[in-house]
């Protein structure tokens, strides 16, 4: 998952270990996987490689954050999606309020659990409803005489590498994407919608996922085809009590659950389910360009390095 943040480094990067699927637990399957602290150890899975072989040694790997969320019997590690929305969500939501536009999403294979990651479940709620919760309950909170706020959603997917609005109920034509002098890309188009309440928002993230493009694969059985991004417009009016006068503070959140990376053969994938998969690594591949070369400028190494934001729809909208 991606995070940008304040500090000295744009982007933040975690990582999360899922629990064994029912597939992996027929199969046997042994965990390579161990966690400590902010570091991720890969171990050898065996096979017959020789002793000098370098595949045969554990490989370590550091992250801002490890979420070890294989078991749940062992308290003294396991994360669950309180803890991915305390380290992930709550700079997040601190950075909007102080008028900072910010992105997070979750990447990975298809059935590697990016959707329970952001969504969750009716009774574990992933990062986008109890970021959208904890919005509103700071709004409240923060309103005063010379303060207010206003919340507005947007909801599309990116199939195929068209856009669709996931809020309009006969939306089934692609919108163009088209590119502002000022305020950058943006959907033309594009259902943006006022609301007052978390309730509000969770009901139009429900109609929204409901018009998704899911589709069974030999990977998993309801494998997301899209990309989907839910936007939080969130503007902030101050006040000045003596002039009447006032200013706005506009920052935009986008949460975002990408389809799952795939391998052709692994998925069973053919005729329409192969031009998908061929479209969704596209995208993904373009976003890991874009991520290492926003790393590379962070990191005073290339100031200079060419950012390809508009090698994909995703990546351009997201810019």
């Amino acid at each position: 998952m991606g995070e940008p943040s304040l500090d000295d480094s744009n982007v933040k990067v975690a990582v999360r270990v899922r629990p064994m699927n029912r597939r992996e637990k027929e199969l046997n399957t042994k965990c390579v996987v161990e966690m400590e602290k902010n570091q991720t150890i890969l171990h050898p899975a065996g096979g017959n490689l020789g002793k000098g072989d370098s595949r045969n040694q554990s490989k370590v790997f550091a992250y801002d954050y490890c979420f070890w969320s294989m078991d749940e019997s062992e308290k003294d590690k396991f994360a669950g999606q309180e803890v991915v929305f305390q380290c992930l969500g709550e700079s997040l939501l601190h950075n909007a309020f102080l008028g900072y536009n910010a992105c997070i999403f979750a990447y990975g294979q298809t059935g590697s659990g990016k959707s329970y990651t952001m969504m969750g479940s009716v009774d574990q709620p992933g990062l986008i409803p109890r970021l959208c919760s904890a919005l509103f309950e700071r709004t409240v909170l923060e309103q005063r005489e010379e303060e207010s706020f206003t919340v507005e959603v947007s909801y599309m997917e990116i199939y195929n590498e068209k856009v669709r609005d996931l809020l309009d109920p006969k939306g089934r034509q692609a919108l163009r994407v088209r590119e502002h002098k000022v305020l950058g890309p943006y959907v033309d188009g594009l259902s943006r919608l006022a609301v007052a309440s978390y309730k509000d928002i969770e009901s139009l993230m429900s109609e929204g996922n409901k018009s998704r493009t899911v589709a069974a694969t030999n990977m998993n059985e309801e494998s997301s085809r899209s990309h989907a991004v839910f936007n939080i417009i969130l503007t902030h009016t101050l006040k000045d009590l003596q002039s009447g006068l006032t200013s706005d503070k506009v920052s935009r959140l986008s949460l975002v659950d990408l389809a799952g990376s795939e391998r052709a053969a692994k998925t069973g994938a053919a005729g329409e389910r192969l031009k998908e998969g061929s479209n969704i690594n596209k995208s993904l591949t373009t976003l890991g360009l874009v991520i290492s070369a926003l790393a590379e400028q962070g990191s005073a190494k290339n100031k200079n390095k060419f950012v390809p934001y508009r090698d994909s729809v995703l990546t351009w909208l997201l810019k």
